[in-house]
């Protein structure tokens, strides 16, 4: 199996795995953000968890500010999860299937190209047409191109 053929794999793989998830509205973060959020939960003070995590509770206070404000390490979450017996879990979800995004651009890709073709085309007074196979092929191996996400098509 080429490195290609990999990728394709490895991406279905993927599509399927993420395919499990709810939605990622699902996984919004409180308003209040998650450590303050499961922190009133359960209970604990700024100055108690600050404890558990080996900080101080102002501490606490900056790390619940930081991540209300989307600049808070990924390894200080997974501390002060920890710190609340709870499991920090990252991930990317995509708006679409990775398969659907590799077609949708690799679509956007064969529509430049036949723009290009048919005004040469039509600057040659000629007459273009792409047949629905033609236009099936070069799609396939635009999506198998390791150029798919280049600036531009013509880079390859």
């Amino acid at each position: 199996m080429n490195k290609r053929e990999q990728a394709i794999r490895a991406r279905r793989m993927l599509d399927r795995r993420l395919s499990e998830l709810p939605p990622a509205s699902a996984f919004a973060p409180p308003r209040a953000g998650w450590v303050r959020a499961i922190r009133d939960a359960l209970g604990l003070s700024a100055r108690e968890l600050g404890r558990r995590v080996g900080v101080s509770g102002a501490t606490i206070s900056e790390i619940e500010a930081s991540e209300r404000e989307g600049g808070v390490r990924l390894s200080t979450l997974r501390r002060a999860a920890e710190a609340m017996e709870c499991t920090l879990v990252y991930a990317f979800v995509p708006r679409e299937s990775l398969d659907e995004t590799v077609r949708r651009r690799a679509e956007e890709i064969l529509s430049e190209l036949q723009q290009h073709a048919d005004q040469t085309m039509r600057l040659e007074e000629q007459q273009s047409e792409w047949s629905e196979s033609a236009r099936q092929r070069q799609l396939e191996e635009i999506i198998r191109s390791r150029n798919l996400w280049s600036r531009t098509w013509d880079e390859r």
